[in-house]
């Protein structure tokens, strides 16, 4: 018999660590349903089946698979079947919740747009779509009621003058953010468009770039206002001056929001203009073969980015997929972020001694109408340029001195603001429940009636207060970077009757002392009480701030029991 001291003690064997899915390490068989149904078919061939099938035949026609996956991949969406309430939103199969219509996506890389293609979205608006339109925080333009049998043509006209929905949605990279004013600020360090332009022209469509472990998102900007949200992208190009070098771009990666907010981070290169559509292919590629496919929740670059960190990733990035050094741009050399992103609202000199104008509708909602409204007196006034912003807004450029004035007024006639209240100047708002399947409270209209209310109630407001209503916890308008961030659920009204309402998030910010919103302990607030609440929180605000305090920064110091 052995003795103790003989006896092995049996080791146990370490678990192996579970694959993420990534392709540069052999992971190349489809750990999810997704991941198997772009494997099957890339998504962009689904189009074919649009126009010979689906489109022929109708809504009943269409495989499951394309309708909830590959349709993305052209801009499309079933919208949510009317008349079912947010408590029901995760009860139902996607079959119950989703209606025989879709909403349909318009990508305006860099928001740029001329007067034919702006009459061409209110034309078909008004022939298709039921004379909706969307504005977007990506400057995109969002239809809804949009009939299957009529998306073929929707793509004729829309192509005829230059704009696509391709790749609008899906695991792909989406509409490229870039400055509104690109080419025209007088503050402007350098103009992205060149790049915006390649981009789009060489990489958008392409099979190479079209399976992404998840969506992909671009921002582009030579302004110093970070007017393109920088901090929340998956990749940003953001004016820089090297020393040296001169006019370029810092490199930031692995921004985004949703439920698991990450902050972009900077690589600490310097990208000349005529470098930066070989570098976005090299971000995008280690995307594509290192990025986590296995969990959709973790799919997005910005967790590849956390895991790394970015001297790892720039490594990877130099030696793997350029084969060249970049140059580095140190922390001090980079630009400072202002104090908040600029939006572009109001009445600007351009460089060439004419002005552009930003105007303010509420919170996106437009309409086929407007537009054609809009495009009538923007030609009245001598322009063909227009511009959609990240932040839900319109420019007119190139409008000559003597006839600014005139243009302010008309925009305002027809309810958008170039000289708006703060409200409604800093309120954004995500599509809400009466489309979206997602979502479980109204956004639109519950922004629309609380601008009005505030308006009245707080008009001295001095200080921009952003309020960001979005109606599930995606944060498509942003939520956990506004000052005040709403997010949509359903909560318990004094009666004890179950009724919409929100989470609050307070004191988010992007720019300089950008950070995400804190969330009071137990603290939800009912539609219908949203007005009371921001009144009093406004007012206290005014109250209790030092000289020149923003609203974050108030809150941050400010007691629970203040802000609740």
């Amino acid at each position: 018999m052995a003795t103790a001291t003989e006896t092995e003690t049996p080791t146990r064997q370490a678990r192996p660590r579970r694959g993420e899915g990534q392709w540069a390490l052999g992971y190349r068989e489809p750990l999810n349903a997704n991941e198997q149904s772009k494997k099957d078919d890339n998504p962009l061939n689904v189009r074919a089946r649009i126009e010979s099938i689906y489109s022929q035949r109708g809504f009943d026609s269409i495989d499951p698979g394309d309708m909830r996956g590959r349709f993305r991949w052209w801009g499309l969406y079933t919208q949510r079947k009317a008349g079912i309430d947010g408590g029901r939103t995760a009860t139902l199969e996607p079959e119950e919740l989703e209606d025989k219509y879709f909403m349909l996506r318009v990508r305006v890389d860099g928001g740029q747009l001329n007067l034919a293609q702006l009459r061409t979205i209110a034309d078909l608006s008004q022939a298709y779509g039921r004379d909706s339109a969307d504005l977007t925080d990506r400057q995109n333009v969002q239809y809804h009621w949009i009939d299957i049998r009529d998306v073929p043509t929707i793509w004729e006209r829309l192509e005829a003058v230059g704009l696509s929905t391709q790749e609008a949605c899906g695991d792909c990279p989406r509409v490229i953010l870039g400055s509104p004013v690109a080419g025209v600020s007088l503050d402007e360090i350098i103009d992205g468009t060149p790049a915006i332009e390649q981009i789009e022209r060489e990489f958008i469509g392409d099979q190479a770039f079209s399976n992404l472990p998840r969506k992909f998102k671009t921002a582009i900007s030579g302004h110093p206002g970070h007017d393109v949200v920088p901090q929340i992208n998956d990749i940003a190009f953001a004016g820089a001056v090297h020393p040296q070098h001169g006019p370029g771009f810092d490199l930031w990666v692995g921004g985004g929001l949703s439920t698991n907010p990450m902050l972009a981070q900077r690589v600490g290169v310097w990208v000349p203009l005529d470098e930066v559509a070989d570098v976005w292919k090299g971000v995008t590629s280690i995307f594509r073969d290192y990025g986590y496919r296995r969990l959709r929740t973790r799919a997005r670059l910005k967790f590849l980015i956390a895991d790394w960190g970015v001297e790892k990733f720039r490594e990877v990035l130099e030696t793997e997929y350029l084969g060249r050094t970049l140059v580095h741009l140190d922390a001090p050399e980079a630009p400072e972020a202002p104090a908040t992103p600029a939006d572009h609202v109001g009445v600007f000199r351009q460089t060439d001694g004419k002005y552009f104008v930003g105007a303010a509708p509420t919170v996106g909602r437009i309409s086929g109408t407007l537009l054609h409204q809009v495009a009538d007196i923007v030609e009245a006034h001598g322009s063909d340029r227009i511009r959609t912003t990240p932040m839900q807004k319109l420019l007119v450029l190139d409008v000559e001195e003597h006839r600014v004035e005139s243009l302010v007024a008309a925009l305002a006639e027809i309810g958008l603001h170039a000289r708006p209240s703060q409200w409604r100047r800093n309120t954004m708002a995500c599509t809400g429940i009466e489309f979206c399947k997602l979502a479980i409270v109204n956004t639109k209209d519950r922004a629309k009636d609380l601008i009005a209310e505030l308006e009245q109630r707080v008009p001295e407001l001095d200080s921009p207060i952003t309020v960001n209503v979005n109606g599930c916890p995606n944060s498509c308008a942003r939520i956990q970077t506004a000052d005040i961030g709403l997010k949509g659920m359903l909560v318990n009204d004094a009666d004890g009757n179950t009724v919409e309402g929100f989470q609050v998030h307070l004191g988010g910010a992007l720019g300089l002392e950008a950070g995400f919103g804190r969330k009071l302990r137990a603290h939800k607030v009912a539609g219908d009480r949203l007005p009371d609440y921001i009144e009093k929180l406004s007012r206290t605000y005014l109250e209790q701030r030092e000289h020149g305090e923003p609203f974050a920064r108030w809150v941050a110091r400010a007691d629970d029991e203040v802000l609740r």
